[in-house]
């Protein structure tokens, strides 16, 4: 840190500038020196702040916060529900499986997956502060790891969240898991099925982020990936009687596929498909996403 000194100078005479001469000196930094893990908490925390639109303008804030709401919105009306009418006019037929939730929330999910990632990765490429960032501590890897997991962490808001929300109400209004096996069961059916959906989304968008520095091209580019796999997929399996293993390169489809699997569901779009299938399929897109991300940043040319 700079010490401005001033130095032996006569004051100036009347009718002429009082300018001063100063000596600059320097100290060394005392304070704590956190090193890469300080490093990589700090970027994670920037990074989940610029996602959510905190420390911005009213308008960063609003598609975030609206999307969040609308994920959670049919949990907290299922839950209503029940705590109104009670168990004996609201039955289980009438309310979704942990499986089935994430129908209702489907278009939160897609449109906050195409904002976040483009809104976390791109913006430091186009202002410069990919540089600065990289003559920190922080590594490529390290860098690409911490956005990576700020994405991963603000999509389980929407991914993860409403499930347990609908898991924790229904538990407070004796409407849960029957038994603390079976609640366990439950529960780890959600994380799992939540981090599924999170990794592969967080993993594709990082993917699609990572090819250009605009983020309206790779929001744009998010949503036509998932809309284009659907459709193309569709017409082959419905349209052309493909086999229905072509539903594997459907973007839209595979992760929620799976929520159902993990949780115990029949599969309504991929009967036919074995389990081991619809997991490897996942496995695939998630690991291509996220070697796709990786090979980029590692020939990304940077000014520091």
């Amino acid at each position: 840190m700079a010490t401005l000194l001033p130095s032996s100078r006569p004051t100036a005479a009347p009718g002429q500038s009082d300018a001063r001469i100063l000596d600059r000196g320097y100290r060394r930094y005392e304070g704590e020196r956190r090193g890469v893990e300080g490093s990589v908490r700090s970027l994670i925390v920037h990074s989940l702040q610029r996602a959510f639109g905190l420390r911005r303008t009213v308008w960063a804030k609003v598609l975030p916060i609206l999307s969040v709401a609308i994920a959670y919105i049919p949990a907290i009306v299922f839950v209503g529900l029940v705590a109104l009418f009670g168990t004996r006019r609201i039955t289980t037929a009438d309310l979704p499986t942990y499986g089935q939730y994430y129908s209702y929330i489907v278009s939160a999910i897609v449109v906050f997956v195409a904002f976040v990632a483009p809104e976390v990765l791109c913006t430091d490429r186009r202002t410069g502060m990919l540089g600065i960032y990289l003559s920190s501590p922080l590594s490529r890897d390290t860098y690409l790891l911490s956005k990576a997991s700020a994405i991963a962490i603000a999509l389980a808001t929407v991914c993860l969240g409403p499930p347990l929300v609908m898991l924790i109400a229904f538990v407070l209004q004796s409407n849960g898991p029957s038994g603390f096996g079976d609640l366990m069961l439950t529960l780890g059916r959600i994380l799992l099925a939540g981090i599924c959906i999170t990794a592969f989304f967080t993993s594709l968008s990082i993917a699609i982020a990572s090819l250009t520095n605009r983020k309206a091209i790779a929001s744009a580019s998010v949503i036509l990936l998932v809309l284009a796999s659907g459709a193309v997929t569709n017409a082959l399996v419905d349209g052309a009687g493909a086999n229905q293993a072509l539903f594997l390169f459907n973007v839209f489809l595979v992760p929620f596929d799976l929520a159902r699997r993990i949780h115990g569901e029949h599969s309504r779009l991929l009967p036919d498909v074995a389990t081991g299938a619809v997991w490897a399929s996942w496995a695939a897109w998630t690991i291509a996403g996220a070697a796709v991300a990786r090979f980029r940043y590692q020939h990304l040319e940077v000014v520091k």
